[in-house]
């Protein structure tokens, strides 16, 4: 059994997986448009304009596969009450990840030396998703 993330972008789908690219090296394994589709939507599932908007998608970051979508494509995306955790090999590579992720987004504590890491700190990227970046003694 597996539990997954499964993050939901409200039509910012595609712009966050070429962000995960280019921050985390994320590479995407599967990707469905709500057009591709080889069955009927449901009534209401797709909202009018948002048929090419991706309906699910898979990527892998390190050893973990994560799924998105656009949802229902209405706006803003809310990422509340969970944070992914990432663990980097070195704190250089702790703060290139860091770095990467708060790009646009908002540093919730900073990348510091604490008692349980060498480096540790937590970040909301540009679309809301909280980050904890952590390099272990």
């Amino acid at each position: 059994m597996q539990v997954q993330p499964y993050l939901f972008f409200e039509g910012r789908c595609e712009e966050a997986l070429t962000f995960y690219r280019t921050a985390l090296g994320a590479e995407v394994t599967a990707l469905m448009r709500f057009n591709e589709s080889p069955e009927p939507m449901p009534e209401g599932m797709c909202p009018p304009g948002s048929e090419a908007k991706v309906m699910h998608a898979s990527f892998r970051i390190g050893e973990t596969t994560l799924f998105a979508s656009d949802g229902r494509a209405q706006g803003q995306s809310v990422f509340q009450g969970f944070a992914l955790s990432i663990t980097a090999p070195s704190d250089a590579e702790a703060l290139r990840l860091f770095t990467a992720l708060g790009e646009g987004g908002k540093v919730q504590m900073p990348l510091g030396k604490t008692f349980y890491a060498s480096s540790f700190g937590m970040v909301a990227d540009r679309f809301g998703v909280s980050w904890m970046v952590i390099t272990e003694h």
